[in-house]
């Protein structure tokens, strides 16, 4: 199924994430659909917002930068870190220098 130590993660904003190879992104209207083959688990992203975050999560060098990148200000951060926190929970992504 995948690397326990890597789906076991717990998400920290400080540390650098990415998509997990696994993962195909859909871009849809509304944000996007990511489905994960080697679980077959299936998640929405509720904006475009947050898809660019994800996007571009291996770019920074953590998730706060990416955050800014897309024009979210700390004020508004809570639900995307909210978001995040659920797709390294779901193995949707995970530590950038995990294998």
């Amino acid at each position: 199924m995948g690397d326990p130590a890597v789906a076991g993660s717990q998400f920290d904003p400080a540390r650098s994430w990415r998509l997990h190879p696994q993962v195909a992104v859909r871009p849809e209207p509304f944000g996007a659909l990511l489905y994960h083959f080697g679980t077959r688990k299936l998640s929405f992203l509720k904006n475009r917002t947050v898809l660019a975050v994800v996007e571009s999560l291996s770019d920074h060098p953590d998730v706060r930068s990416a955050l800014r990148a897309a024009g979210v200000e700390a004020h508004a951060e809570p639900p995307y870190l909210q978001a995040l926190g659920v797709l390294v929970a779901s193995n949707m992504l995970i530590d950038k220098d995990s294998q």
